[in-house]
């Protein structure tokens, strides 16, 4: 059985830098009718690298909505109109100093189904040469680099715990990505 909500109004409740907000009137399958509280985002990225020594560069940064500094994979929103991979490489280079000759795809993933339609496109690079950081304004970031082992013991340990990261991370074991 496919089961579908109908949209029967939709009303914008706000409109962000980031993010859009709006409330929707669905009605079920059976007829009953409901509201949902909906997200709307234009989009993020994830990228994992592996520098020529072995190593994940993460970076720390303060998340407001949880109140702490947590470990991630450079990341960041889609500008408008930016092909995924662009805004990888990009966040790549600004979060880390890397810049990446070889970018593999590895899909992409819903954050938050249930009330947002964000998209995050994740990649795995390679083949890095060193530049400088630069970040944007408003980011403040602790950047270290680990073991491929050290990762998953962070992922392990829950002391990875942003949902990108850790399927990124885990997509590239599997696929045998760190082995070169």
């Amino acid at each position: 059985m496919i089961f579908e909500e109908k949209t029967i109004e939709s009303k914008k409740l706000f409109e962000g830098k980031i993010i859009d907000l709006r409330v929707e009137t669905v009605e079920f399958p059976d007829g009953r009718t409901a509201y949902r509280e909906l997200v709307d985002h234009p989009g993020g990225v994830g990228i994992v690298a592996l520098t020529p020594d072995g190593k994940i560069p993460l970076v720390r940064q303060y998340r407001k909505p949880i109140e702490k500094a947590i470990w991630e994979i450079p990341a960041g929103k889609l500008d408008k109109n930016e092909a995924p991979e662009k805004c990888g490489i990009r966040e790549l280079k600004e979060e880390t100093g890397y810049v990446a000759k070889e970018v593999i795809s590895l899909g992409f993933l819903y954050p938050s189904p249930g009330f947002a339609n964000e998209i995050t496109h994740i990649f795995f690079a390679r083949d890095l040469e060193k530049g400088k950081v630069c970040p944007d304004e408003d980011e403040f970031l602790d950047i270290k680099e680990f073991s491929v082992d050290d990762v998953r013991k962070m992922i392990l340990n829950n002391q990875i715990n942003d949902a990108k990261s850790v399927i990124a991370f885990l997509k590239c074991d599997a696929m045998n990505l760190f082995e070169r």
